[in-house]
């Protein structure tokens, strides 16, 4: 038989690349890119972490960054897992990513948990300077098969 049968899992890596506006509509589209993506070749990462982070790291660059150019969101599903990056054009490093958190956001604040979820729950994150100003990014695992039946 030639190609893949449906009911195979794909053993090599499909991504999606989009470019989204610098406002906050791009939290939506991004998270419905993220899950349509992990649906699509039945993905076994986590669907709401995947969406949940990646909605996480949409806001930071539309709040956080400056200008007003787009903001491009890459999807890669991998067979060990899946990496989300969020491209902008602000070099600037995002906050404490990758560096040890010193003091607890406020929690009277509505704001500051981002990226502390995004270290939390991701299985490594961090950030890369590109030609255009950086990325930002988090990994996954896939769930293992007694874990998804309980879920």
């Amino acid at each position: 038989m030639n190609g893949l049968a449906l009911h195979e899992r794909p053993t090599g890596s499909a991504s999606w690349r989009i470019a989204l506006p610098h406002t906050a509509a791009a939290v939506p589209v991004a998270r419905a890119l993220v899950r349509t993506a992990l649906a699509e070749v039945e993905h076994t990462a986590d669907s709401d972490t995947a969406e949940l982070l990646t909605a996480e790291l949409v806001a930071n660059a539309v709040e956080h960054t400056a200008g007003r150019g787009p903001i491009e969101l890459v999807v890669q599903l991998l067979p060990t897992g899946c990496q989300v990056e969020v491209h902008d054009a602000d070099p600037a490093p995002p906050g404490h990513l990758t560096r040890p958190v010193i003091e607890l956001p406020d929690p009277w604040q509505e704001d500051g948990r981002g990226l502390l979820l995004i270290r939390a729950l991701s299985s490594s994150c961090g950030h890369r300077p590109t030609p255009s100003g950086k990325a930002v990014w988090f990994t996954l695992p896939v769930v293992p098969a007694q874990r998804r039946r309980s879920l």
